[in-house]
């Protein structure tokens, strides 16, 4: 890695400057963070509220714990962590009691009850929302509630629940919303900024891990996609473009395969008398539906 510019020192001092607690924090981590947890650490430094829509492993959470953070800096605020399933609640409370300890971390789920009074408790969306409408007096005090995989919101069966926290959390608590898979995050981020008020969105869509896509065709694993000029100016593989091809070679040997085991096949009977099964799998050739040009 090249050692940063005169410019980019000069910036990094004046982003300390200006966002302090995140520059400690920062400098706490085992790692350097990414541009999109710093922007969305100085949201919420600013008092503003944040959705962060990120890929998988590409280390949202971050920003989620950042927001418990700033509220273990003061003696008397809360922070709860939420998520969608028990098992994910269970991990993170563990993860928090290691930085933390037991005494200020809580966990609360639909079986599990564990110092439910802390001022960091990790549970279930659920959870959240029967507090919010018993008025629990859990809720004094509260500033920032993390809300991971908030594209539940479009769940049709679930997506209520959440709905239901962001409208009716208090305005005080600023609203940490993670995500990995939302689609529509600027849309998503001004109906926030409606309800909860000042959001920043922050979108990231750099992968650490690049995903790779294949496609099987008669047993080959071809990759869908040439990639050898760079991602960004990938291009369908010309392989399956002549397999889709009407005039490719590779096209014409399979179509003449696929003949003639469709013809062995619809010739062969069992011993009793039934058609025996065909096997699964190639007996339609490759559409041009199938493949696709993906800009990147």
């Amino acid at each position: 890695m090249s050692a940063p510019s005169p410019a980019e020192r000069f910036a990094r001092a004046e982003a300390a400057r200006a966002y302090p607690v995140t520059a400690a924090f920062a400098d706490d981590q085992r790692f350097d963070l990414d541009p999109f947890q710093i922007a969305g650490c100085h949201a919420l430094e600013s008092g503003r509220s944040v959705l962060v829509a990120a890929p998988t492993g590409a280390g949202k959470t971050i920003v989620g714990e950042f927001a418990i953070h700033l509220a273990m800096r003061e003696p008397s605020d809360k922070a709860f962590y939420t998520t969608p399933m028990k098992a994910l609640s269970n991990q993170k409370f563990r993860e928090l009691v290691d930085v933390y300890g037991p005494d200020d971390v809580g966990l609360l789920t639909g079986d599990t009850n564990i110092n439910g009074n802390a001022r960091v408790v990790v549970m279930t969306t659920e959870v959240l929302r029967n507090m919010l409408y018993a008025g629990s007096p859990a809720l004094r005090d509260l500033r920032y509630v993390v809300m991971d995989e908030v594209h539940y919101l479009a769940d049709r069966f679930r997506g209520a629940v959440w709905e239901e926290v962001i409208i009716h959390l208090p305005p005080a608590v600023r609203l940490v919303s993670l995500s990995a898979t939302v689609s529509n995050a600027e849309e998503f981020g001004d109906w926030l900024d409606t309800v909860r008020g000042d959001t920043d969105v922050i979108v990231s869509e750099t992968r650490p891990v690049p995903l790779e896509q294949h496609v099987l065709v008669r047993g080959d694993l071809l990759p869908l996609f040439d990639d050898r000029a760079g991602i960004a100016t990938a291009q369908v593989n010309q392989e399956l473009m002549r397999i889709r091809s009407f005039k490719g070679p590779t096209y014409e040997n399979n179509r003449r395969a696929q003949a003639g085991r469709s013809a062995a096949m619809s010739g062969s009977r069992g011993r009793d008398g039934q058609h025996r099964r065909p096997h699964k799998g190639g007996q339609r050739p490759v559409r041009s539906a199938n493949a696709q040009r993906i800009e990147r």
